[in-house]
């Protein structure tokens, strides 16, 4: 009884340290939301002169970030939306809509009346009813010199086949953060953690909020059992067996004034409902077998055909006193919760050179580097080393680790030869953090991401597939466009600080001219 009154104590004490942190978060947050609000609500009337549905094709979007990727249900089409770019100096968020038709390999922009205001670093979940319906809630908004942010705690829901935005208005739902993780669960919307901050406080999220699809409304969940601790940016997935998984994540917390420490998550739960009621839920440590991804943030996350889970990229931050570099990763993991087992990725390569080995065949490279090829035939890893010069004329050196065959793609069994499907190394995304993935009939789409290249952060704008059923080689469907990278250094003055300001305001008003003056920039 003493170690359980104990451990209830200090669980008490943690719930009222989270809500006074939050209440001391939310005051400070306060005054600059109201700021940020008076620019949203100017965009929002900008954005209701739109009267009419407007499709216009258009060359693949622009580079941006912590937007939203997701399938049709009933055609082949990805829709985008969303996200935010950064230049280094001006943040740029975007609300617009766009459509990639996967057959024919074009991209249109879809303008619609009284969309969702711009936001990144939302949720946005589909769901097949009606045609199709995409589900939007939270996010952020961030002022144009990204020091200040507003926090969304709207839902919107997009209806694909009338081509309509509706804001779906109900009480009781979370609070505004971004960062955080939803899925759909029968006919619910399934929301964990994520997270909120001003320009001096932040909090991080573990509650658990359903919202059901047929009533309209928000219900608060209290679990039973130990759960994951407050995170943001981490993995959750439904399972076959009606349960959701939730991996990793990414949370701080301040060890001393000005001095924060990071966290990367590697932990696993498994969220389900208690003796098969759907209003009474509990959490359950897990820990699966198999080779597990190294611990990051900013991975990407998707379901595959087979209910498994497929987990691309993120990066590592190594923090040495101030400085702070990144090991971003391409690597492929699939997770089956079938058989609570992590597999990394194992690509076959093409069949052509199958063949070829199979008849004996052995061909001398033409050109390149002995010592790579010699690499490649020991199956070691291969550097490839590409070098993108950017419009202002800065020279972007991306360094990319091609695995040896059988170590990025399929997942592969313990008893499976990878020799006989041995080739050489299959080029695919270079790796990124934070890129938008989705799957459509058995292919997995990586789009955009990106990387750091000493101080400057490079926005990707490619688009790669992977033919999950063949397991052979990535196919490139729109390669990075280096007229698209500018990076412009920062300045500490505060004129400069006000003409960004208004020169980000105005370029909010015309998306077109917006780009034109990026350009220009």
């Amino acid at each position: 009884m003493g170690k359980k009154g104990k451990k209830e104590k200090k669980g008490r004490g943690a719930e009222k340290t989270a809500a006074k942190m939050e209440k001391k978060v939310s005051k400070r947050s306060r005054k600059e939301e109201e700021d940020l609000e008076a620019l949203i609500v100017h965009f929002q009337t900008l954005d209701a002169r739109k009267t009419e549905v407007v499709e216009t094709p258009c060359s693949p979007p622009s580079p941006r970030l912590n937007a939203s990727l997701s399938a049709h249900p009933e055609k082949d089409e990805l829709i985008l939306f969303g996200g935010e770019y950064f230049n280094g100096q001006k943040t740029v968020l975007y609300n617009e809509l766009y459509v990639y038709h996967i057959r024919k390999d074009t991209w249109t922009k879809v303008d619609i009346p009284s969309p969702p205001p711009r936001r990144c670093a939302h949720q946005a979940v589909m769901v097949p009813q009606g045609g199709g319906q995409l589900w939007v809630f939270g996010g952020e908004f961030a002022s144009p010199n990204g020091e200040q942010f507003y926090h969304y705690k709207d839902l919107w829901v997009l209806h694909l086949a009338t081509k309509t935005w509706e804001q779906v208005r109900s009480t009781g739902g979370p609070s505004g953060r971004s960062g955080h993780r939803m899925v759909a669960w029968k006919r619910q919307l399934i929301l964990f953690g994520g997270f909120h901050e001003s320009t001096r406080d932040y909090i991080y999220y573990n509650d658990v909020y359903a919202f059901n699809l047929d009533t309209f409304a928000w219900s608060k969940l209290s679990p039973a059992g130990t759960g994951p601790t407050p995170r943001s940016g981490c993995q959750m997935s439904v399972t076959p067996q009606g349960g959701i998984v939730l991996y990793g994540g990414y949370s701080k917390q301040r060890v001393k004034k000005d001095v924060d420490k990071g966290t990367r998550h590697s932990d696993m739960f498994l969220l389900k409902p208690e003796d098969g009621r759907e209003d009474k839920w509990v959490w359950t440590r897990i820990n699966p077998s198999g080779v597990k991804p190294t611990p990051r943030s900013g991975f990407s996350v998707a379901m595959a055909p087979n209910h498994q889970t497929l987990f691309f990229g993120g990066v590592c931050d190594k923090e040495e006193e101030e400085n702070l570099e990144g090991e971003f990763f391409n690597d492929l993991y699939f997770y089956d919760a079938t058989r609570n087992r992590w597999f990394a990725g194992q690509l076959k390569g093409p069949k052509s050179e199958k063949k070829n080995r199979r008849r004996g065949r052995k061909e001398e490279p033409e050109g390149g580097s002995q010592q790579a090829c010699g690499r490649a035939s020991a199956q070691g890893p291969v550097e490839v080393v590409k070098e993108v010069v950017a419009e202002d004329g800065t020279v972007v050196t991306i360094k990319q680790v091609l695995a040896a065959p059988g170590s990025v793609g399929q997942a592969q069994s313990e008893d499976e030869d990878s020799s006989e499907g041995a080739s050489s190394p299959v080029p695919g995304p270079c790796p990124r953090s934070n890129a938008m993935l989705a799957v459509k009939h058995r292919v997995l789409y990586i789009y955009m991401g990106m990387f750091e290249a000493g101080d400057r952060q490079v926005t990707l704008s490619d688009l790669h597939c992977l033919d999950l059923h063949r397991m052979e080689a990535w196919k490139a469907l729109v390669e990075m466009d280096p007229e698209t990278q500018e990076w412009l250094e920062e300045t500490d003055s505060e004129e400069d600080s006000e003409e960004e300001v208004e020169g980000a305001e105005g370029g909010y008003e015309d998306e077109d001219s917006a780009e034109e003056s990026s350009a220009e920039d």
